[in-house]
């Protein structure tokens, strides 16, 4: 932008205030402020500013008389010489002589997308009525009622529970400022146009008074809902209950089984509403719910809506020598704000003495300097507004009394493995442990003795939808989305920390659900899952650094100079679904990397293994994580998997199962383009030459096939040994498989557990008749085991054939196919090895390095092993090629899943 004008600025507040700075920044001259007189003794904040640098102010109490201007002000006015008028927020009545006055005219800021909501309760109709767009319109100003011609409008998405302080703060506040200094430069340039308004949609509201704001009862919910945050803060919806005035704060919609409560009668309310634990509990005529936050009485005093029958049993605190000390600190940041005021006394009420809301924030970040362990809210000034009140308040938060109840969990409870396991079993929904909306339940079983171990909810579509709006709300609007990267790194070392404190407990119920040998399921599901969480909570604060942002030497355009960077930016909402084979351990892989990326996410954990990623579920809560970050979905693949993928609302889907799953989730996920992560099916092949150290080569094979009893996506799929040590290696496999103790998975002596549920039992027997059919030898195996539960006897297969059915696909289970090769035919069975369409991971063992490099470099995978199997870690990255899918997990290449790059171009 080349010229600069010289403008007048008519309004106030602190947005008026921003939007001078800014302009001045900008190179603008204002020759002249026009603001509002002094307040109880306090100048506005446009003044101050103005002031402050020496721009004349004036302070008109009015600009017009009996319908006229008044000609002393607006000579005044034109003596100044502006040529351009900023109205950012004015709530006087300015007369067209000056509107029209300066050579470009006025414009002026209106917080709604004209021609919708003219008036001055824009934000408040927004929410009212209920409009899932909100924005604001700079416009040239005319002699009607905002409906001049338009200049620029912005627009933004209305959240579910939005108030118009969120919308305020978020959008309409910092990017109205922008904008207007925007609209200047574009005004300055001659580009500045004139979209005459629309007459379609145009709607004019009054001003929302304290009178006519009562709350008409006869409404869906959600009109309940609009119409309370639509008056929060003000002027405030309200009703009466117990004959007084009630005014409600911090409405929600409820989606739940209706709580339990202490019913609170209400005047036009058909039915009562509800004192619970979160607070009021109100219905629509639709029988829904609506949870409110907080109530005001008609004396000014706020309280929290739960402590509604308790509101006057709190007795007052005995103060410490250090409390005593932040209380007159706190009373000094009380003086110097209220400067109008002679001395701060206990009954000195902060609004009432001059305060308004861009006060409040002005004091808690004074009160954040001095003591940064005590965090105070907006909201805690709205609910203590007398002096003493506040220092209660803030004692109490100081002291850590004010915390969160107890999160309230309903357990199956067992007593096993010699401790007493806690598993919750209901969805996991916007931090709370909800039944799903239809009430569906399912029995999760144990495999190794084929018991119910539970009836897990079975979520619906409905709980779908109310996951992914959590997920979103929490993203876009909550603590999550504005948290700092290091904070967020913290709440997952916290998390990492907790998941090992109850490692046995997980352990053990990852063992009772998955069938796991608990030895495996300590050292590896979950001792590797917290290992994951703390390898990428360490990356949370350094995702911008090195190759995660940076700056780009672009063409210069002289004389102008252009700076390019890059940012990486969470996604947004991310569907995840995950396996059966290690419940908790890809629940880590990928949420961790997800959520160090600062995405939200709705889980759905396998149908036959859900009750660990509860129990994780759980833990997340205790850690500290907001509401609606981590949601779990316990259910159906088809079902709840399904609308997941299809979700316009979801960005991303990572997906860990089979490859058949995985194509329907590419195509549903196609609806709206999501970004999409899978690893999929594997045949992994593992080649044996005969210069290797043939019993580590023997242990390791068998470790490559039996770990985790065969259920393991880089299971050694397809065995290749050379033909001149293919005899020896059989007979030493089957000697080692004899040793092997099949039993209970919680017996720390068991080797082998059953597989994970009875249908894939019956599947990998299915699998081995094939196998024989064809002709391949059958030399061990191949049977259930004669006892309680899904077990299968470790097997081995020889003499396997390319064109067989076993040689072409995966089993999932604890099936060693093996093949000979002839002796020296390197590049032969590199060929036979990469005759499969899947690529998730490879081996090769032989002394040769030269040998094995090459091979390594021939093979078709995504991962390689040379003279050692299974060794994966947090730091390497994880995934396939092929019908194996794509995307990584783990490593740093597993952020790039859960992040988009932003490429920003400043001309200086």
């Amino acid at each position: 932008y080349q010229h600069k004008l010289k403008l007048a600025l008519i309004g106030q507040s602190i947005f008026g205030q921003e939007v001078y700075n800014k302009l001045r920044r900008e190179g603008h001259k204002v020759v002249g402020v026009f603001t509002v007189p002094d307040k109880n003794g306090q100048a506005d904040p446009l003044a101050l500013a103005a002031e402050k640098d020496g721009t004349p102010v004036f302070k008109f109490p009015r600009w017009r008389a009996k319908g006229k201007p008044i000609q002393e002000v607006v000579a005044a006015y034109k003596s100044v010489g502006a040529e351009l008028n900023v109205l950012p927020f004015c709530t006087q009545f300015i007369p067209m002589d000056v509107i029209d006055c300066p050579k470009h005219g006025s414009i002026i800021y209106h917080p709604s997308i004209l021609p919708r909501h003219r008036g001055a309760s824009a934000i408040n109709w927004t929410l009212i009525q209920g409009d899932k767009k909100a924005g604001f319109t700079i416009f040239w100003a005319d002699d009607g009622l905002d409906t001049g011609p338009i200049l620029l409008q912005r627009e933004c998405d209305v959240g579910q529970n939005d108030t118009v302080d969120d919308l305020y703060n978020r959008f309409l506040f910092p990017e109205g400022i922008k904008a207007m200094v925007e609209a200047v430069h574009l005004i300055a340039d001659g580009k500045a146009p004139r979209i005459p308004q629309p007459k379609e949609g145009a709607t004019y509201e009054g001003i929302q008074k304290k009178e006519n704001a009562e709350i008409s009862w006869d409404q869906p919910a959600a009109a309940l809902h609009n119409w309370i945050r639509g008056h929060d803060k003000v002027p405030g919806a309200w009703a009466t209950i117990d004959g007084q005035v009630v005014t409600f704060y911090g409405s929600s919609l409820l989606d739940a089984s209706v709580p339990a409560g202490q019913e609170l009668a209400i005047k036009g309310a058909s039915r009562p509403g509800l004192i619970t634990k979160n607070g009021l509990v109100v219905f629509g005529n639709d029988g829904k719910m609506v949870l409110v936050r907080n109530l005001q009485f008609e004396d000014g005093k706020m309280i929290p809506a739960s402590k509604y029958f308790s509101a006057d049993e709190t007795t007052a605190l005995e103060l410490t020598e250090e409390e005593k000390k932040m209380a007159e600190d706190i009373r000094a940041i009380w003086k110097g704000i209220l400067s109008n005021v002679p001395v701060i006394e206990d009954s000195t009420d902060f609004f009432k003495s001059g305060a308004s809301s861009m006060h409040v924030v002005r004091m808690l970040e004074e009160i954040k300097q001095k003591y940064s362990g005590l965090q105070l809210q907006n909201e805690d000034v709205y609910m203590a507004t007398k002096f003493a009140d506040f220092i209660q308040m803030a004692v109490r938060k100081f002291r850590g009394e004010d915390k969160e109840e107890e999160l309230v969990i309903d357990y199956v409870s067992k007593n096993v493995n010699n401790m007493t396991v806690n598993m919750p079993y209901q969805c996991f929904i916007n931090g709370q442990f909800i039944n799903a909306d239809d009430g569906k339940t399912y029995d999760t079983i144990n495999p190794a003795d084929g018991s119910i171990i539970a009836s897990v909810s079975s979520a619906s579509l409905a709980d779908v939808d109310k996951a992914v709006a959590a997920a979103k709300e929490a993203f876009e609007n909550g603590e999550w989305g504005r948290m700092n990267a290091r904070k967020r790194g913290r709440l997952m070392y916290r998390l990492a920390d907790l998941m090992e404190e109850h490692q046995e407990e997980l352990a053990t119920i990852e063992s009772i659900d998955s069938g796991a040998v608990y030895t495996l399921a300590l050292k590896t599901h979950v001792g590797m899952s917290v290992q994951t969480f703390r390898y990428f909570a360490g990356w949370c604060d350094k995702i911008q650094a090195s190759e995660y942002g940076s700056t780009i030497p672009i063409n210069q355009a002289r004389p102008n100079h252009n700076l390019t960077f890059t940012k990486k930016e969470p996604i947004g909402v991310c569907a995840i679904v995950i396996p059966w084979n290690y419940p908790l351990m890809m629940l880590a892989w990928k949420s961790a990397a997800c959520l160090a990326a600062g995405n939200t996410l709705v889980l759905k954990p396998a149908q036959v293994t859900p009750l660990t990623s509860l129990k994780f579920a759980e833990l997340s809560a205790k850690a500290g994580f907001p509401k609606g970050v981590i949601n779990i979905l316990p259910g159906s693949g088809g079902l709840v998997g399904q609308h997941l993928s299809e979700h316009p609302d979801v960005r991303k889907v990572g997906f860990t199962g089979s490859t058949p799953t995985g194509k329907q989730i590419m195509k549903s996920a196609a609806t709206n383009l999501k970004k999409v992560s899978l690893e999929l099916g594997g045949k992994s092949p593992l080649i044996i030459f005969s210069d290797c150290e043939l019993d580590r080569a023997v242990k390791m094979g068998m470790g490559a096939v039996y770990f985790n009893k065969g259920e393991n996506c880089i299971a050694a799929g397809r065995l290749f040994v050379e033909e001149s040590i293919h005899d020896e290696f059989v007979r030493k496999v089957v000697e080692e498989i004899k040793k092997m103790k099949i039993g209970d998975p919680l017996d720390r002596s068991t080797d082998h557990g059953p597989q994970n549920h009875k249908a894939h039992l019956e599947k990998l027997l299915q699998y081995c008749e094939t196998g024989v059919k064809e002709g391949a030898t059958l030399v061990y195996g191949g049977r259930q085991v004669r006892r309680p539960g899904f077990f299968m006897e470790p097997t081995v297969f020889t003499d396997v054939e390319d064109h067989m059915y076993i040689a072409q696909e995966e089993s999932f289970g604890p099936v060693m196919v093996i093949s000979k090769f002839k002796n020296g035919d390197v590049d032969g069975v590199l060929r036979r090895a990469n005759t499969t369409e899947y690529g998730l991971a490879s081996g090769v063992f032989t002394k040769d390095l030269s040998k094995a490099l090459y091979i390594s470099e021939k093979l078709e995978a995504g991962t390689v092993f040379i003279n050692t199997y299974n060794k994966t870690d947090v730091a390497a990255p994880f995934g396939g090629f092929k019908q194996s899918g794509f995307g990584k997990d783990l490593g740093e290449e597993a952020l790039h899943e859960y992040l988009r790059t932003k490429a920003i171009t400043v001309e200086y």
